[in-house]
């Protein structure tokens, strides 16, 4: 039988943010498949395989941290996850409701904490539409509203700033 193990640091984690499982056994959640497998390569880098594709994605200690900062960090990848997600969601809006929104793009600047323990402490997100469409207020709205419903956002702990700007240039 497995041991289940609750950890947290008070000043960072909520008690019910982190379960540690400790046993020599696989431990299936609802029988559902791992969404990605992961290898620590040696040298602060890891090898993330997507079970579903098969897409591999290298991540990398930042540079400050001990590392090459040759790929992604952790971390950085957070930050884009954020930024993705919300151009996906925007995406999924704009095909539901008819609007172009091709082209767009994303400027993400992650910020670390310059206290311990080390974290995000902002995530700015920079979303430029393109310039060749002439989008009303009402397909603004819809746009910023559906960028902050994204998962990404609402699963980010509160402490994480996230700044946003929407430019229709």
């Amino acid at each position: 039988m497995a041991k289940k193990i609750k950890q947290f640091n008070s000043k960072s984690t909520p008690k019910s943010h982190l379960e540690i499982i400790k046993s020599n056994k696989p431990q299936l959640t609802l029988n559902k498949m791992p969404t990605s497998t992961l290898t620590y390569l040696g040298n602060l880098r890891t090898q993330a395989t997507h079970v579903a594709s098969g897409t591999t994605i290298i991540t990398d200690a930042p540079i400050d941290n001990h590392g090459k900062g040759e790929s992604y960090s952790p971390t950085d990848i957070v930050s884009t996850a954020l930024a993705s997600c919300m151009l996906t969601i925007m995406g999924i809006a704009s095909n539901t409701h008819h609007i172009n929104i091709v082209g767009t793009t994303a400027n993400v600047t992650k910020i670390m904490s310059t206290d311990t323990p080390r974290r995000i402490a902002e995530i700015i997100v920079d979303i430029q539409f393109p310039n060749i469409v002439n989008y009303s207020a009402k397909e603004k709205q819809l746009l910023e509203r559906a960028a902050l419903t994204c998962p990404v956002s609402l699963s980010l702990h509160p402490e994480v700033k996230q700044t946003l700007q929407f430019r229709y240039e």
